[in-house]
C-alpha cells in the first residue's frame, strides 16, 4: 500500500512539475497558444494597445463571451475551427500572405452576431507574424483573424493588430494549409497585471459605451437630418421657379457652368448624382459625403466602389428613367443642374419597389465630368 502511494505522489509530483515548468521562459504578458495540427503558434497578445479586440478574443476563446449569438453560448469558439483562407507558398501559392481563421462555419462569412470597432495605434504590418482582425470594412470586427507571413504594409490602418506571433511559431504557421485545424486556442496569464485584465468587463463595458453613444448619435443625427431635408425642400421650391421647362415636361436649372465644353455624341463621362424627393429625403446618390449627411451610407456599398461617378457616355439613353437621361444630356463638361423629373418621366404608375413610391416626382443634383 506504501508502494502505491508513493508512486502517486512521484506521479503527481511530476505532472505538477511540468505543469509549472510549461511556458516557465515567457515574460508577464498575455498570450495565446494555437494548438494546430502541424504544431504550436504561441501569439503575445497587444492588450494595451488593443484592449477590445483582445477582450473580445479571449471571450470567444475561452466561450466567455456574453453578446454570441444563443447558439455559441458558453462555447469555445475557435476549437476545432479551420484555417479557412491560406495564402502562402507551402500552400502552392506564388508568395506568402496570410493564414486565416476564426469562422466556425468554415467559409470566411461567418460571424458571432455582433461587430465591433477597430483599434488603430502605432503597430505597424512591418513584418511577419502579426495577428489582427479580419474584416469586411471599417468597423465590421466579429471573430475572423489572420496570421500575416510577410510584411503587409498595405494593410496598415485597415485591420486592427492584436498580437505578434513569438518562438518558433512562425515555422508552424508556414507549414499550415488551406483546411487544415486549429485544434484548440488556450489563454495564457503571466503576471499580477495580465490576471487583473477582465476580458468580459471590458468588453461588455465597450458595449454599454457604444449603446449610449449610439443613442445619442441617433437623436443628433434625427434633428439633423430633418434640418438638412427642409433646407433641401426649400433650395429646390426656390429653383424650381426659375427653371428651365422642356417639351417633355422636365425642368432642369444649371447651377455651376462649367468650362470642359459640349461632349459629342458617345463622348465618355462621368456622372455624380444625388436622388431626392420633393420633401428632401434622400434616395440615392453616387456620393459618400452626401450619403453620410443623410443617413443612408452604407459600408459595403463603398467596399464594392459603389460612391463612386457614373461611366457613361453622352446620348446614352439605355437603363436610364427617361428623365434622368435627358437631363444628363443637356449638360456640358463641369455643370453642376438640379433636374425635375415628373414621374411620368420617372418610375411611373409602377414607382421601383419599396424605394420609390408609386406617381413620385423626382429630384436629381447632377454634375458631369470628363473621365
Amino acid at each position: 500500500m506504501k508502494k502505491i502511494t508513493f508512486f502517486f505522489a512521484i506521479l503527481a509530483s511530476l505532472v505538477l512539475q511540468s505543469c509549472k515548468d510549461d511556458h516557465a521562459d515567457l515574460k508577464d504578458g498575455l498570450y495565446a497558444e494555437f494548438e494546430t495540427d502541424k504544431g504550436s503558434i504561441l501569439v503575445a497578445l497587444e492588450y494595451k494597445k488593443s484592449p477590445i479586440t483582445v477582450a473580445n478574443f479571449i471571450t470567444l476563446a475561452e466561450g466567455t463571451n456574453p453578446f454570441v449569438r444563443e447558439d455559441l453560448k458558453d462555447k469555445t469558439i475557435f476549437d476545432g475551427t479551420r484555417w479557412h483562407r491560406v495564402i502562402s507558398k507551402s500552400n502552392g501559392d506564388a508568395d506568402d500572405f496570410v493564414i486565416q481563421g476564426g469562422d466556425p462555419t468554415g467559409t470566411g462569412s461567418g460571424d458571432m452576431g455582433y461587430k465591433f470597432k477597430d483599434e488603430f495605434s502605432d503597430l505597424r504590418f512591418d513584418q511577419e507574424g502579426k495577428l489582427a482582425m479580419a474584416n469586411s470594412g471599417p468597423g465590421t470586427n466579429s471573430s475572423q483573424f489572420f496570421i500575416t507571413l510577410a510584411p503587409t504594409p498595405n494593410l496598415d490602418q485597415r485591420h486592427t493588430i492584436f498580437g505578434y506571433v513569438i518562438g518558433d511559431g512562425m515555422e508552424v504557421a508556414h507549414a499550415i494549409k488551406q483546411y487544415d485545424q486549429v485544434i484548440s486556442v488556450t489563454i495564457i496569464r503571466k503576471g499580477e497585471e495580465a490576471k487583473k485584465f477582465d476580458a468580459v468587463k471590458v468588453f461588455s463595458d465597450y458595449f454599454k459605451a457604444e449603446s449610449e453613444h449610439q443613442a445619442k448619435q441617433a437623436k443628433i443625427d434625427a434633428a439633423n437630418l430633418s434640418k438638412y431635408q427642409a433646407e433641401k425642400q426649400a433650395y429646390y421650391a426656390s429653383l424650381k421657379a426659375k427653371a428651365t421647362l422642356t417639351k417633355s415636361g422636365l425642368a432642369y436649372y444649371i447651377t455651376e457652368k462649367g468650362k470642359g465644353g459640349q461632349p459629342n455624341l458617345g463622348d465618355p463621362i462621368a456622372v455624380h448624382y444625388a436622388g431626392f424627393f420633393e420633401n428632401g429625403k434622400l434616395f440615392d446618390t453616387s456620393e459618400k459625403a452626401i450619403a453620410q449627411r443623410f443617413g443612408i451610407y452604407k459600408a459595403d456599398r463603398e467596399q464594392m466602389g459603389g460612391y463612386n461617378a457614373l461611366p457613361l457616355k453622352h446620348g446614352e439613353k439605355e437603363g436610364m428613367i427617361p428623365g434622368f437621361a435627358e437631363g444628363m444630356n443637356l449638360l456640358q463638361y463641369g455643370d453642376k443642374a438640379i433636374i425635375f423629373i415628373p414621374s411620368k418621366l420617372g418610375y411611373g404608375e409602377n414607382g421601383m419597389g419599396s424605394d420609390i413610391p408609386p406617381n413620385t416626382d423626382l429630384i436629381f443634383e447632377l454634375e458631369i465630368r470628363k473621365p
